[in-house]
């Protein structure tokens, strides 16, 4: 017995093709086919080296209030 994994595509007419291994022999075998959805394929793991810019602790008397950053006539 031989267990073959392959992806398979179902053509408009629902019909498929499968190639096998060449050490499987012509003549006639038992095939059980188990059908279920393809996993995507998965991207890479890549990692993300952004660049880090520290201008340390925030002022403490900082005030991000529309009011405050605009003045009186605001915008």
């Amino acid at each position: 017995m031989k267990t073959i994994e392959t992806i398979a595509t179902v053509n408009p007419a629902h019909q498929i093709t499968i190639d096998v291994p060449p050490d499987v022999e012509a003549g006639d075998y038992e095939i059980t086919l188990v059908i279920k959805k393809a996993k995507p394929k998965e991207m890479p793991n890549q990692s993300l080296d952004f660049p880090v810019d520290d201008y340390g602790p925030w002022p403490a008397n900082l005030s991000l209030r529309r009011e405050d950053m605009y003045g009186d006539f605001g915008r």
